[in-house]
């Protein structure tokens, strides 16, 4: 079943209960908006979160720790509330008479005191007569529409800490120094290359100009910010930009270029031209130039690189996704990402999702960030990023950023330089399919 209720959402009313996550019992549109499809499927589970949709695109509902019933009773529950979203915020509305939270009808849906019901008498409605048990008003809570298109009942399950690692990796200081080394001899295979071209593509905000600061910020010994980055609508970064990390202050530059783009946004004539990006996998694009969204590079545009080289061109390709808004990730993104990577595989460059504030998406990784791999719910964004970005999990890279943070973590540095090290892996693939290449070629001659 599709859940109705966002991820963003579903996160906002865990926050409220603590390390939990949401399973789906009961969609009205599914299983009927009577109350014995739903007594069929939500009674003897516990808690639970009850969420109507009405037709003017209110989520409302309540969260109760008593499982339902059809006994006629009410039931006391001090740790009831009822919730509206205004917008992403939670508005809470906790229970004034905890002895009459909520009642276990048999010809309704969710009775929350005598104050909100979803699936009211067997109907796609809500009833609401606020101020028995709960305080609220019916304009903040549904905008005085009852008129439901949906209803979903969730199961509250705690968040799943597995008990083995589904991925391997040593959260030591030696391995810390070990990641760091190998990054810093590497070498490209191909000889006319000294630097691996990884370019990072993602929406507005997902963290790429975030990204290497964070890695830039492990290689300086201290938290960086040289790109610009930040939460806004619209891109922060307006211009193609090439940074190259260092070993230290004064260091050598090592063997990888970051290459920021500004933010892939929905509409039309907005954020980074799908034309600008096959110039930037070519090669064409020179370091720092303006982007204009209404008016994608052509040849005769200032520095443009008429016949670039190999070390020109992108070796890898890394897409950043934001895992708070893997579920509202619109249709429109979904199908630009898969233009653009048509357009990748056409050219044969390696393709790498990194999946960025995991921190804030679940409990368990902000708890420690040691967790991540122990994490289920983790796995399943990682699954749902695979299914619809058509990747192989194989290819997604969990990572935190550095961002309220003023010093370094060895934990958060681990996670950061591995990324890096399958990024540097995907380009080794992509100089290898070359010299494959290569060399059928010359046989057939």
């Amino acid at each position: 079943m599709n859940q109705m209720l966002t991820r963003n959402k579903q996160r906002t009313i865990c926050s409220e209960l603590g390390r939990f996550k949401l399973k789906l019992l009961y969609k009205a549109s599914i299983h009927g908006f009577t109350a014995a499809a739903f007594h069929q499927r939500c009674d003897n589970h516990a808690p639970t979160v009850s969420v109507g949709y009405n037709t003017s695109g209110f989520v409302f509902g309540g969260y109760t720790k008593q499982p339902f019933c059809q006994s006629g009773q009410y039931v006391y529950d001090d740790r009831v509330f009822l919730f509206t979203f205004n917008g992403e915020k939670l508005l809470k509305y906790p229970v004034t008479t905890a002895a009459y939270a909520v009642r276990m009808i048999n010809n309704s849906g969710p009775y929350f005191g005598e104050d909100l019901v979803l699936v009211h008498g067997s109907r796609p409605v809500a009833y609401s007569n606020p101020g028995n048990y709960y305080n609220f008003t019916a304009a903040e809570m549904h905008g005085n529409d009852l008129n439901l298109t949906e209803c979903e009942v969730y199961q509250v399950e705690e968040t799943t800490e597995l008990e083995r690692p589904w991925r391997t990796l040593i959260w030591e200081s030696e391995k810390r120094k070990e990641l760091m080394e190998s990054i810093k001899v590497y070498k490209p295979t191909n000889s006319s290359v000294s630097q691996a071209r990884v370019l990072l593509i993602g929406a507005v905000g997902a963290g790429k100009s975030s990204f290497f600061n964070s890695v830039n910020s492990v290689f300086r010994g201290h938290v960086t910010s040289q790109a610009i980055a930040g939460s806004f609508s619209t891109s922060l970064t307006t211009q193609f930009r090439t940074y190259s990390l260092k070993a230290g202050r004064e260091g050598k530059p090592l063997p990888i270029i970051l290459c920021d783009t500004m933010g892939l946004e929905e509409g039309k004539g907005a954020g980074l031209d799908l034309e600008d990006i096959s110039s930037i996998l070519k090669g064409h694009l020179p370091d720092c130039y303006q982007f204009n969204p209404a008016a994608p590079l052509h040849s005769e545009t200032h520095g443009y690189l008429k016949s670039p080289e190999l070390k020109d061109k992108i070796h890898c390709v890394t897409y950043v996704i934001d895992a708070c808004k893997i579920s509202i990730m619109s249709t429109k993104m979904e199908e630009k990402l898969e233009t653009i990577r048509r357009k990748v595989n056409l050219m044969g460059i390696p393709q790498l999702v990194l999946l960025t504030k995991v921190d804030e998406a679940c409990p368990l990784v902000k708890e420690d960030v040691r967790n991540v791999y122990k994490s289920g719910y983790v796995k399943e964004m990682m699954q749902e990023v695979s299914a619809r970005l058509g990747v192989p999990v194989s290819c997604i890279v969990p990572v935190k950023n550095y961002n309220e943070e003023l010093e370094l973590d060895m934990n958060c540095d681990i996670l950061l330089l591995s990324a890096v090290i399958q990024m540097l892996r995907h380009v080794d693939s992509y100089f290898d399919e070359l010299s494959d290449r290569w060399s059928t070629h010359k046989t057939k001659e």
